[in-house]
């Protein structure tokens, strides 16, 4: 399975062992949980096992056909993580930059927006509230719909 969803953190060069055989560009973006408010303390990520690594794999490959992806992946982790923490990465390899930074791009915006997650910022004096997805997320998002495939 290329698309994983896990608790415990994750060591981005062992993910790419042995990835992306005789690509040309390996693209790989790691995302880190950030307090843009300055009273943080942690993230709490939900998600429906089964659901979510299906949703994840098959985004994974309608990218993998749109940019002709030699090979990709996709590590999310859950449950409670604090600023500063990976919370997740995306790997992308192509025969040329151009489709694997795309493919990237294209992964991270539809992850950003679709996933099926559900975000809960915990404050430093204990409070939490649900994160609401943002406008800017999908208009990145809906940049892939008018750009040819």
């Amino acid at each position: 399975m290329r698309a994983r969803v896990q608790t415990q953190p994750f060591d981005p060069a062992a993910e790419l062992e042995g990835f992306g055989a005789g690509a040309g560009a390996i693209v790989t973006f790691t995302g880190v949980v950030r307090d843009d408010t300055g009273s943080m303390a942690a993230l709490e990520l939900e998600h429906y096992p089964g659901m979510t690594e299906r949703a994840m794999e098959g985004h994974g490959d309608t990218a993998a056909r749109r940019f002709d992806l030699i090979d990709w992946r996709i590590v999310h982790r859950h449950g409670r993580l604090r600023v500063g923490e990976p919370i997740m990465m995306v790997a992308t390899a192509a025969r040329h930059r151009q489709a694997a930074f795309q493919a990237a791009d294209f992964l991270m915006d539809w992850l950003k927006s679709r996933a099926p997650f559900w975000k809960r910022e915990i404050g430093q004096d204990g409070s939490a509230r649900w994160v609401a997805a943002k406008d800017s997320d999908e208009a990145a998002l809906d940049r892939w719909q008018a750009m040819p495939r």
